[in-house]
């Protein structure tokens, strides 16, 4: 294995390129303790499409100390992983991924976030060959490390926040799990939004579609979920409203506003057709959902930071045509 390898193997039984492929146990190390199971998978084998990857986890090919596991377990210090056989890139095969990067809104030694354009994905999977975070690599190939600490959705833009260290990455997870740092949302939605600010707490579920699509639910055995919604701006028929997240579940604010009653304008899951339609003629063809403003102390520093991202031209102009009616 080379020095910068993510993992040290527990037997020699690595593939070559020019033998057959062949399972692998690799021992987790003190430095990926506590990492996501996909993410631990995505750097070791890298140049594996993400969705063979899932297959594999989900198929129970993959193994952690001998049971199957999900892709969001996380490792602990001295797990075995079991890695079945999986093409990997050849040393001298080229990029597949363009180097890119993003409007950057904050940069230091161990954090590095961004304001990601809607439309873009933050990794690859599910019908995406690559996103922002496989870009980034790309554009900074000298860049040891470089992990995307959240998520947002594929159409909301935004703050996305990415360590550049894995000390870095451990103290947002631990942060974001216990509730420290605020993370604020500015949201359109169908409806006139009454209440100055509202709690919304409605507990989540993951559930699959016929078709595959992975969704989300309100259910009562579901994870706990809390969003607190305030009021801003009233439209005709619509409402500009802030959403702070205070828990970090997938889809979190959509399904919040859809299942109140107020779902966004432009969501191709948990919206109307109807609106999408309507705004889509009045040239706006994407969800009105943007990670506006995080503050949250310096994970190295403690400093407190504020960080904040304007809305896009887009998102703008379709208010100021609300405005005129």
């Amino acid at each position: 294995m080379r020095k910068d390898s993510p993992v040290t193997p527990k037997k020699n039984l690595n593939q070559t390129h020019d033998s057959a492929p062949a399972v692998r146990w690799v021992e987790v190390t003190e430095e990926h303790d506590g990492q996501r199971l996909d993410n631990f998978l995505m750097r070791l084998c890298k140049g594996v499409p993400k969705s063979h990857i899932y297959k594999a986890v989900r198929g129970g090919e993959v193994r952690v100390n001998k049971g199957r596991v999900a892709p969001d377990d996380r490792l602990s210090l001295g797990d075995v992983v079991r890695v079945p056989p999986m093409r990997l890139p050849a040393p001298d095969e080229k990029r597949s991924v363009p180097g890119s990067e993003f409007p950057i809104v904050f940069e230091d030694e161990g954090l590095l976030v961004i304001d990601k354009p809607a439309g873009t994905a933050v990794h690859g999977g599910s019908g995406v060959s690559f996103g922002v975070i496989e870009a980034l690599r790309a554009a900074r190939p000298e860049a040891k490390f470089l992990e995307l600490a959240h998520r947002l959705d594929r159409d909301t833009s935004g703050l996305l926040i990415i360590a550049k260290k894995r000390n870095v990455l451990l103290s947002l997870h631990e942060m974001f799990r216990t509730g420290g740092g605020r993370k604020h949302y500015l949201a359109l939605v169908e409806g006139d939004w009454v209440n100055a600010r509202q709690h919304i707490r409605l507990p989540l579920v993951k559930w699959t579609t016929q078709s595959g699509e992975r969704r989300v639910k309100v259910e009562a055995e579901g994870q706990v979920a809390h969003t607190i919604v305030s009021a801003l701006k009233r439209f005709d028929g619509y409402s500009l409203v802030d959403a702070e997240l205070r828990t970090g579940r997938t889809h979190q604010i959509r399904v919040h506003l859809a299942s109140s009653g107020f779902p966004i304008v432009g969501d191709d899951k948990y919206g109307r057709d109807e609106t999408r339609a309507k705004f889509s003629k009045l040239g706006f063809s994407r969800m009105f959902l943007h990670a506006c403003r995080l503050e949250m102390p310096h994970p190295l520093t403690q400093e407190p930071m504020v960080l904040e991202a304007p809305l896009p031209p887009s998102c703008e102009k379709i208010l100021q045509k609300l405005e005129a009616k």
